[in-house]
């Protein structure tokens, strides 16, 4: 039975521009801010505006940076007619170099106004971390030395998308990075790396073609296997750690997502090639679920501590 795909939009169209935002993607901006907002509401100074204005500046980050990786891995040549993954952009011509540099700075900038916002909110901090999140956005696949091109965007990942995303959220909050903050990183940076590392091992034999040294290819896929057990082990270990040292046994109900995580680990031992982006999409999933669990656990945590 042939199965149909969706037919690709027209060039330079809107719908060639969200296609290129990579929509379901955005989760892994939704689920930091989300967390880190869990936990100033868990150590009690919630603030909505600035964790609104945080969540509008980690959407405007990831869009950036999906363009820029859209356009800069074609011009790298990794991106060609045997890509595995999902449609790009540059690649299908659907939108051209020009045009992707272009949105990639307007989204850059519109993060940047988020950003003059909550430096005027929580001091020049922001200023740093903005300018942090922006330069890396760029480097992971551009510059002379790509973060994703030497085995280092899973680190990247990790802190981006973990410590600081999470630890930001929360300091534009509270003013603060507690313990708590940065133990509810873990799970975050480890799902959203989780990710990352299935990526990789889908496309380890075309990124060795290309030059592009991941794990995946440095490692193979036994390393690949191996570091997305520790990233699950990262996902659930963390929130039962954080519900002893809070006494609090909801911050712990991500658990219940275990089995899902055990489940992907296994396809991803199992298959290989194409099969691969639905294991992709699923961990995407896995990261929303567990984050929603998470935050609705920290959310709750007062109510029921142990004695």
């Amino acid at each position: 039975m042939s199965t149909k795909t969706a037919p690709l939009p027209r060039p330079g169209s809107i719908g060639a521009w969200i296609m290129a935002t990579r929509p379901p993607t955005l989760a892994a901006a939704f689920v930091p801010v989300a967390v880190g907002t869990a936990i100033a509401a868990h150590e009690g100074g919630v603030r909505w505006l600035p964790a609104l204005a945080a969540l509008l500046g980690a959407i405007l980050l990831q869009i950036g940076a999906n363009f820029a990786n859209d356009v800069f891995d074609f011009e790298k040549g990794t991106d060609d007619e045997d890509r595995l993954g999902p449609t790009r952009a540059a690649q299908a011509g659907l939108l051209s170099g020009a045009q992707l540099k272009r949105g990639m700075t307007g989204a850059f900038v519109l993060a940047a106004l988020c950003g003059l916002y909550l430096t005027w909110v929580a001091g020049w901090a922001i200023v740093a971390i903005g300018l942090a999140s922006i330069l890396s956005a760029i480097a992971y696949t551009g510059g002379p030395y790509p973060l994703g091109y030497h085995g280092l965007g899973d680190v990247f990942v990790m802190v981006f998308f973990g410590f600081v995303a999470v630890g930001g959220t929360v300091f534009v909050q509270l003013h603060a990075v507690p313990l708590s903050a940065m133990i509810a990183a873990l799970p975050v940076g480890a799902l959203a790396t989780a990710i990352l590392v299935v990526n990789n091992v889908r496309d380890r034999h075309g990124d060795a073609n290309a030059g592009k040294r991941t794990l995946a290819v440095r490692w193979g896929k036994r390393g690949g296997l191996i570091e997305y057990g520790l990233c699950l082990a990262l996902a659930y270990g963390a929130p039962v750690a954080l519900a002893l040292l809070e006494r609090a046994p909801t911050i712990g109900v991500p658990l219940l997502t275990l089995p899902i995580g055990l489940a992907l680990w296994r396809r991803l031992a199992a298959e290989e090639g194409r099969p691969l982006n639905s294991v992709l999409a699923q961990t995407a999933r896995l990261l929303v679920l567990h984050g929603l669990l998470f935050t609705a656990g920290l959310v709750t945590a007062r109510s029921f501590q142990w004695p």
